[in-house]
Parts: structure tokens; sequence; C-alpha cells
């Protein structure tokens, strides 16, 4: 495991298509690369956005979308960590993807714990989240799912050093300005369980008077912020982490007392192993079998001189 790994949270404003929102994401990563990122942190749905109907989505345009970015890793040598929609069998997930430097990918997460919006379209995930990017043991939690501190705590215990977080914030305004300044309890999660903590959220409004509150940050071991973003506009936020600093020290003392608990953790914890890996072989293999890819992921694919650069959007919140 690396001494120090950079991490860059991606705040974005979501545009109308697919298309806009892949150009959106890869200004930001050629910014976020620029500054030396080893790991890139993209929100929940970033590839679709997230205020909006999923029922007419297209497998070609997101297993396009999804390929374009891997393409993208690969291209500038960087971890990426996409929130995206992920259709596996007959199932669509609310998910994160995460590439290695190669463009190939290592992981796949489902969000289990949906908000109603989420019931709607997406299938509950039945596992959760454990990686390795660079040798670095890794989480992710999405969105709503920062009310549930099982899914950090467990993964933890399994030796997770960073939790990444995607989210799209969608709240009314007044709820929205009331989580900003990082009143939202992420430095509390990561200070319970000695880890760094990645939080990388939408900006802006949405639509039906909904809001996200941008915020987007990554916090230290003992709570400190390292880094946070604005509420008002897109944004990248790197941040170095000191991995020494991420000793899991709670999560680990908990593994032993209680000792009648002990056994039980272990059981637990073969169980989360075995279903990640489950997942990530389940979502290779929907990703590497399917139709041609679209054409426009085929451009989205292609040398940046060939297309038309896009700008980031900005937002008044």
């Amino acid at each position: 495991m690396p001494h120090r790994f950079r991490v860059a949270v991606v705040q974005l404003v979501f545009a109308p298509s697919i298309g806009e929102n892949l150009a959106r994401i890869e200004e930001s990563v050629m910014q976020a690369t620029g500054r030396g990122a080893d790991a890139i942190l993209l929100p929940e749905c970033a590839t679709t956005g997230y205020a909006r109907g999923f029922d007419g989505l297209e497998r070609g345009e997101v297993r396009g979308a999804i390929a374009a970015l891997s393409a993208l890793a690969a291209r500038v040598r960087v971890n990426l960590l996409v929130g995206t929609p992920l259709f596996i069998g007959r199932s669509l997930y609310n998910a994160l993807v995460v590439f290695d430097r190669r463009g190939r990918m290592v992981h796949a997460y489902a969000k289990c714990q949906l908000t109603g919006r989420d019931r709607r379209w997406f299938t509950p995930g039945d596992g959760l989240s454990f990686f390795r990017i660079d040798g670095v043991p890794c989480t992710a939690i999405i969105c709503h799912e920062r009310r549930y501190p099982e899914l950090v705590r467990l993964p933890v215990m399994a030796g997770a050093r960073v939790v990444f977080h995607p989210n799209a914030g969608l709240d009314a305004l007044a709820v929205s300005r009331a989580k900003r300044g990082g009143r939202d309890g992420i430095a509390v999660r990561a200070f319970e369980n000695a880890v760094f903590y990645a939080f990388a959220n939408s900006v802006g409004p949405q639509g039906d008077g909904l809001w996200s509150a941008g915020d987007s940050k990554v916090v230290a071991p003992d709570g400190s912020v390292l880094c946070l973003a604005g509420n008002r506009r897109a944004s990248v936020e790197v941040a170095d982490l000191d991995m020494a600093l991420a000793t899991r020290k709670y999560a680990v003392e908990g593994l032993r007392r209680p000792a009648f608990l002990a056994p039980h953790w272990r059981r637990a914890l073969a169980e989360l192993r075995l279903r990640a890996r489950a997942m990530d072989a389940r979502a290779r293999k929907a990703l590497s079998h399917g139709a041609p890819l679209p054409r426009s992921a085929a451009a989205w694919a292609a040398p940046r001189s060939a297309r038309r650069s896009q700008v980031m959007g900005t937002c008044r919140g």
C-alpha cells in the first residue's frame, strides 16, 4: 500500500444528456489528473444525471457510456470511480463502477438501501463494497446509504481504509442549505472508523424545486476536512491521504470485543468478500457481452482532438 494516495472528488452540475455529462466528466478528469490525482470519484448517476426517469434508458446507451469512461481511465492512466446506472441481466442497478489505471473494471457496487425514488426504477443490491486500487483497500456507499453505518463498518473491519461516497442530493432548497459546510455526519463516519472518507456530490437546481447542496469533500480519520467544495458551481477538489493515519482502530477493536460477537463478525466478513467478488464477476460479464458500442461512445473514446470540447457548467444556489 502506498504511503501517499492523492484523491480527487468531482462536483458536477448534471447536464440533460449522457453525451453532455460525458463531456463535463472528461473536463473534470483532465483537471484532476493535471493535479496528480491517483483516484477520481464522480457523483451518483454521473453518466445520466439523477433527477430523471430511468424507464426509457437504453442498455446500449449505458454500456457505451461506461465503455467510454473505461477508455478515458486507460488513456490518462488513473483510477476512476463512476456513479452510473448499470444493467445486469433484466435488472437495472444504481451502481458505482471502478476502473483501474488500465481501464479494467475492478469493482462494481449496487446501492442496496434505496430511496422511494430509487425503487421506481432500480433493483436493490444484495452485497457490500470491498475492492483495492493501487493496493489500497477501499469500500463505497451511495448517497442515501450514509444513514446505515453498518455498510461502512463491516468493510472497514474487512480492511478498507478509504470510503468512497458518490452522491446526488435531491432536497428542497432549505434542506439542501442545511447540509452545507460539512453539516452532514460524514466527519463522524470517518472518525468512528478511523479511515479517510471521499464524498462527491452534484450541485445546483435539479428541477421541480429540488436542489443538490454540493459540499463535496475529503475527510481525514480524525474528522478534519482536508478539502471542501462550495455550493454554487462545479468543482474539482484534491487531497493527499497519508495512509499511515487510516488505522481502522475502532473497527479492529470491535472485532475482538465483546467476545461473543467475534465469530459472527468473521462469518459476516467472509460473506461480504464472497458477495463482492460475485457482483464484480456479474458486472464484468454484463459489460463484456452485448451489441457493438453506440456511435456516440465510439466518438467519445476517440482522441480528444477529434471531438469538440465542452466546458463544465455552473449554477446559482
